[in-house]
């Protein structure tokens, strides 16, 4: 398989690359060339929101086009547009953020979506951008040969975003650890290269249409994650397991100050942690444990020198050490 990835070379896109070069498959990759790539790869350079800058995907053939891009869609619908005739596949990776907020437990890819920003759009706000995007990919390749990831919670090596780098960093420091409650919640995420092999094995069958990609409900919970971070790091962490009521009241953010976690029975932690995820399930979708995930985010965190890359475009998560220990009474 002749694989274009725009992008390649951070968290998602790059562990797409590594899993088609895995597969033997024959990987190009465009993107500004600020980071090292990974041998094998054919490399090139072009910055998709400069005049004239996709002169290097001018000519070419591939199977398969993968692009992560968030945000504005103009730049999906002009690599799409341009590409059109030479590929046989479009797969964006969108986000559940599309669905309409907010979206009930259990929903699938037939939820209300946001109103998406046109696709020669500039930027709007992230969920209309992605939406605007999917559109974008769709117009240019048609539904039947375009397939859009609605990825909800992503985590694993490489990660830029802070969740999981912050947890590991948080518990490796040691001592009492503001634990949100309770114990047993059940989350919904799915490791970064689980998701790269299922989109190419989607790209081998011809697959098309929306597919939430996140693991089913469950997969692990909150006291897993977090006793899965203390394993992984080795730390004399104590993990103080507080209620939700208690965390909130301190005017402390779910997702952010506290990443991954949203209080049980609200609106946000069905919309982020409770989507039926059947259909990808269904067409091969295998997510690894919980402590895999864990331990090889540490062993890249470890092997880069402890501090994660993080992306301009995101918040910063973690919670500020004073209100932890405020909080935990200390």
């Amino acid at each position: 398989m002749r694989l274009l990835v725009l992008g390649g070379t951070e968290f998602a896109g790059r562990a797409v690359v590594e899993a088609a070069l895995g597969r033997g498959w024959d990987v190009t990759v465009f993107n500004r060339g600020r980071h090292e790539l990974p041998s094998g790869v054919r490399a090139l350079q072009g910055d998709r929101t400069a005049p004239d800058g996709l002169a290097a995907l001018a000519e070419g053939t591939w199977d398969v086009v993968v692009d992560t891009w968030s945000s504005a869609p103009r730049a999906v619908h002009a690599s799409a547009r341009l590409l059109r005739g030479r590929a046989g596949r479009y797969i964006y990776v969108s986000s559940r953020s599309v669905y309409a907020w907010a979206p009930p437990a259990g929903h699938t890819e037939d939820a209300q979506l946001v109103e998406g920003a046109e696709p020669d759009a500039d930027n709007t706000d992230y969920a209309r951008d992605k939406r605007g995007a999917e559109i974008a990919a769709v117009d240019a390749f048609g539904a039947d040969r375009s397939l859009l990831v609605r990825a909800g919670l992503i985590l694993g090596p490489y990660e830029n975003v802070g969740r999981l780098p912050w947890w590991l960093g948080r518990i490796a420091r040691g001592g009492p650890v503001l634990a949100p409650g309770p114990r047993d919640l059940p989350l919904q995420y799915i490791d970064v290269r689980d998701m790269a092999e299922w989109i190419l094995g989607a790209a081998e069958r011809e697959l098309s249409g929306p597919f939430n990609m996140t693991g089913p409900q469950g997969h692990a919970t909150m006291g897993e994650l977090l006793e899965a971070c203390v394993r992984a790091t080795g730390a004399t962490a104590e993990l103080r397991w507080t209620e939700p009521e208690v965390i909130l009241d301190a005017g402390i953010q779910p997702w952010t100050q506290l990443p991954v976690w949203v209080p049980p029975g609200s609106d946000m932690h069905d919309a982020l942690h409770a989507s039926d995820v059947s259909r990808a399930v269904a067409t091969g979708l295998v997510c690894r444990p919980v402590e895999e995930t864990v331990s090889d985010t540490w062993a890249w965190l470890q092997g880069i020198g402890g501090t994660a890359p993080q992306r301009p475009d995101r918040t910063v998560k973690g919670l500020d050490p004073v209100v932890e220990a405020k909080v935990l009474g200390l």
